[in-house]
């Protein structure tokens, strides 16, 4: 049935093959929905940002390559992860990726551009945001401002404002720790704002391995920020995934995260669940299958 998505299980694309969608950065363009996701069919190591869209988020069509690999940053060699795309006030696009060495040492962040959103998208290079470590990223857009969330697991999760072209840092927002484990954070961090308050969610350092992921709130981006707590049931491991976004959708919120299969990248499933959040709490419980037309009643 078109429109139906099953949690867990795999999105094939309009090829018939699976859809690249790991570690998904994802945005609504008029009717549709673009996506853009690592392409692990060589494993962990670079070979594209592969650029999706859809009008339901059930069926995908492949749009190409938003950004293949190359030299330097782009070397198949390299690791680039968790893209993220935002619409800057002008018009172009900015995809920004966790950029780093195969041994995770460099924790770099790296722009690139377009003028539409599936690219392609020219690389512009890469920093270490006012010198910190950064690897897992998100991003989040407030009446034209962007912002970065960026892991430096020496620092803790810090919130940055961007430039006004979306590809560099103009300051630091904040920083946030675990309250129990103060000297670090979370990684794999996405932001939203609902009825007046942020929330941000993030998942512990517990490398492949899956946990009960957390979400913080604040009245502003620069805090003060709430204790974390659970949005699925405690023990599930966030029903065995990662997060990589909360997505607005009609009247409600779509967790979107990932399962991965470390000797199997390019097949890791993913795990969609609608997502509950009012009176200042998010809530999530498993369903075997859904689809966003409920979300709209």
């Amino acid at each position: 049935m078109n429109g139906i998505i099953r949690t867990g299980e795999l999105f094939l694309d309009d090829r018939g093959r699976v859809a690249q969608l790991h570690g998904i950065g994802i945005q609504r363009v008029g009717e549709h929905w673009y996506a853009w996701g690592e392409d692990k069919t060589a494993g962990d190591r670079f070979t594209a940002i592969a650029c999706y869209r859809s009008t339901d988020l059930a069926s995908w069509e492949y749009l190409g390559d938003a950004l293949g690999a190359g030299t330097g940053d782009l070397a198949a060699d390299r690791i680039i992860e968790r893209p993220k795309a935002l619409r800057r006030p002008d018009g172009r696009w900015v995809l920004i990726v966790h950029v780093d060495s195969a041994d995770y040492s460099d924790a770099r962040v790296g722009y690139a551009i377009a003028d539409r959103p599936e690219g392609p998208y020219e690389y512009l290079g890469s920093e270490r945001p006012l010198g910190n470590l950064s690897r897992d990223i998100g991003v989040y857009q407030e009446d034209g401002r962007g912002y970065l969330l960026s892991e430096d697991r020496e620092g803790g999760l810090r919130i940055y404002r961007l430039r006004e072209d979306h590809c560099g840092i103009d300051r630091l927002i904040a920083t946030l720790r675990q309250h129990d484990r103060p000297e670090i954070g979370y990684e794999s961090p996405t932001l939203i704002r609902h009825d007046g308050v942020y929330f941000l969610f993030g998942s512990d350092l517990t490398g492949w391995d899956l946990n009960d992921n957390k979400y913080a709130t604040a009245p502003t981006l620069g805090g003060p920020w709430s204790t974390w707590r659970d949005f699925a049931p405690a023990g599930s491991r966030t029903f065995d995934s990662q997060v990589s976004v909360v997505l607005p959708v009609g009247h409600g919120h779509v967790y979107i995260g990932d399962r991965w299969t470390r000797e199997d990248l390019a097949s890791s499933a993913p795990v969609w669940l609608p997502l509950r959040i009012e009176n200042g709490r998010a809530e999530m419980a498993w369903r075997d299958e859904w689809s966003i037309e409920e979300m709209n009643e």
